[in-house]
């Protein structure tokens, strides 16, 4: 046994092998990305045979973890909430089927939102699906609960939500490890035919319905003496309680010890189903009761009787937003000056808020990496089609072409073809023949593109479209995709996908592939797909622009370095910093000129054909040398 600094991720991680789990899928999203990479660490770390996955996206990941549940096998799926909506299908119908070996599903939130485009609450969908809720507030209870949820899941025989959030999922705290544990003896996979319910037809449907609301009130009277769910400082008394669950649990006790004040807390663990005869039974001793949780209103929405209970949903609590220490310190001071509680401080003379102040930090937006070959392409599409062409974009690190203006739309995986797809119908409809150009990362090609891709070239749609190729998912951690050859552990992949080969048949006739640092090429390649997706028999034009990552694989740039110099006569006009924006390109404080950082430039030359003007050169001499 010995003591090691785990994140949240990596102790769900943990937990998931070490309760004998034979199946652990996912798909990577921040902020539960490091959920499965953990798995793959732990199973080798304590010699346990699991089956990992990286699968195309997250509604195979949850049916591929559900098949192994349902052969008896324990089984776990991982993504981020917005995959949870991808996973959503199978996930209300496998709380009616039930499971059979214990199947946990980790949906990691994003309250802020901080890498999301919603912030939106797993809670909530796991209310509308009937599936319980265990909700950490620290990496070492996440551990315990999962060990808890996979009980539960196979004591009532249904699905599981372990719903974590993103500064549980990044915090570090200490946790004992025991490397020479043993599981026991795992059962073996024994898929049992069941009509009634893995092949349940409509009218067997509302039986199972009738089955799994009994389901959950037998957990929420579980739920009522559950070890997750408990008073501090009970003995306070006073005129104000608070109910309060996962990280602002946390947040909560913080504020309290710096505004001085002692008073009820009722921590929920376990906010669906509610054990509400438990949490009425604490609200009556209150004037007011405030409740205290992330992102959305869930517990507060299941109080019976909410006289007296102040929320979300009243306003007391942000309806939107991270419940930060700043925010949650302003939310009790409040509470607490309108009861009459004497407090320490004001919200201006926090500690944390008058630190705050001190700080002068530059605001700096996110980009693309210096040497991202998005950038290259982005820039060149920006030339070829202007500022007049649509640019429908989708989630990956590409999202940051709207900081090029090359991406004008971006709603979830996949939907930069569909929408274009919408725009082509709109505009044709109007006359309008404007250049439509969509993006989107093979990644999210694989993950949710060929169906769009299909009704586009079915129904006659005409529009470029570009997948930029890194040949990894770059943004959240260089997990394999299926044109990768290695899996989620390491090991060799029996069989890649093509992608070129999968535009094809997908009925594309004007396919190139093609690097966007040979901007030149690029550009002419760039017109010919306009020039044939608006022929009289053109249609979709794809356009593969193939580079590696250059994190994930810098060999190529390394090969072929070509070190630049911005020459003296720069006049700090701000074209290159502002239309192609390279990290490595420092505007001078006074705007005077630009200089290049070479402590991050990676010799890729690229910005070479950013300067118009013909400022940014070669290196030649040294190159020489």
């Amino acid at each position: 046994m010995n003591s090691q600094l785990l994140t949240g991720n990596e102790a769900i991680a943990l937990g998931i092998v070490e309760q004998g789990c034979r199946v652990a899928t996912a798909y990577p999203g921040t902020p539960s990305s490091e959920i499965l990479a953990g798995v793959v660490k732990y199973k080798k770390r304590l010699n346990r045979d699991v089956y990992t996955e990286w699968s195309v996206n997250e509604k195979v990941a949850f049916e591929v973890a559900l098949a192994a549940s349902w052969t008896g096998l324990r089984a776990a799926v991982a993504m981020k909430q917005v995959g949870l909506n991808v996973a959503s299908d199978p996930l209300f119908s496998a709380a009616y089927t039930g499971v059979k070996g214990g199947f946990v599903v980790i949906p990691a939130d994003d309250p802020g939102p901080h890498s999301s485009q919603t912030e939106q609450d797993s809670r909530l969908l796991a209310l509308t699906a009937k599936v319980p809720v265990f909700d950490p507030s620290t990496p070492a209870e996440a551990r315990e609960m999962v060990k808890d949820a996979f009980e539960l899941s196979e004591r009532f025989r249904i699905p599981v939500i372990l719903r974590p959030t993103t500064r549980l999922c990044h915090a570090v705290s200490p946790s004992d490890v025991d490397e020479s544990s043993t599981s026991g003896e795992a059962p073996s996979a024994k898929f049992q035919k069941d009509p009634t319910h893995w092949t349940a037809t409509p009218k067997l449907r509302y039986k199972l319905h009738t089955e799994l609301n009994q389901k959950l009130n037998d957990i929420a009277a579980e739920f009522s003496n559950s070890k997750h769910n408990y008073i501090v400082d009970a003995e306070a008394g006073g005129a104000v309680g608070i109910v309060a669950s996962g990280v602002a649990f946390l947040t909560a006790q913080q504020a309290l010890t710096e505004l001085g004040v002692r008073v009820p807390m009722l921590k929920i663990g376990t906010p669906y189903p509610l054990p509400t005869s438990y949490v009425e039974s604490f609200c009556a001793l209150f004037q007011t009761v405030i409740v205290l949780e992330e992102p959305d209103a869930c517990i507060e929405l299941q109080i019976p009787n909410r006289d007296q209970v102040r929320g979300r949903l009243d306003g007391s609590v942000p309806n939107a937003g991270e419940l930060t220490p700043e925010v949650m310190f302003s939310i009790l001071h409040k509470v607490f000056s309108e009861a009459g509680i004497q407090v320490n401080a004001s919200p201006e003379d926090g500690e944390l808020s008058a630190f705050i102040k001190t700080l002068s930090l530059p605001v700096r937006r996110p980009r693309l990496c210096p040497g991202c070959s998005h950038r290259s392409a982005f820039y060149s599409m920006k030339r070829t089609f202007g500022p007049r062409a649509i640019y429908p974009g989708d989630i990956g690190c590409y999202t940051l072409g709207t900081n090029l203006r090359a991406v004008d739309t971006f709603v979830d995986m996949g939907a930069s073809i569909t929408m274009a797809n919408g725009f082509f119908q709109a505009n044709r409809l109007a006359g309008d023949e404007r250049a439509i150009v969509a993006s989107i990362g093979d990644s999210t090609f694989l993950h949710s593109g060929i169906p769009p891709l299909i009704n586009a070239v079915h129904t006659g749609a005409r529009f470029v479209l570009l997948i930029l190729d890194n040949h990894t998912t770059a943004m959240t951690g260089f997990q394999p995709t299926p044109a990768n050859d290695y899996l989620a552990d390491g090991s060799e992949a029996p069989r890649k996908v093509s992608i070129p080969d999968l535009v094809r048949a997908c009925g594309v006739e004007y396919l190139k592939v093609t690097d966007p640092y040979e901007q030149e090429d690029f550009t002419e390649i760039l017109k010919e797909a306009q020039a044939y997706a608006q022929s009289p028999e053109g249609g979709v034009a794809v356009i593969i622009a193939d580079r590696p990552c250059v994190l994930y694989d810098p060999s190529p740039v390394v090969e072929e370095p070509l070190p630049v110099i911005v020459t003296d006569e720069c006049d700090g006009c701000r074209f290159c910093t502002e239309a192609f924006e390279c990290p490595a390109l420092i505007l001078r404080p006074d705007g005077s000129r630009v200089d290049i950082d070479y402590k991050i430039c990676i010799d890729c030359g690229q910005c070479i054909d950013a300067c118009y003007k013909g400022f940014i050169v070669p290196k030649v001499a040294e190159m020489a040398a």
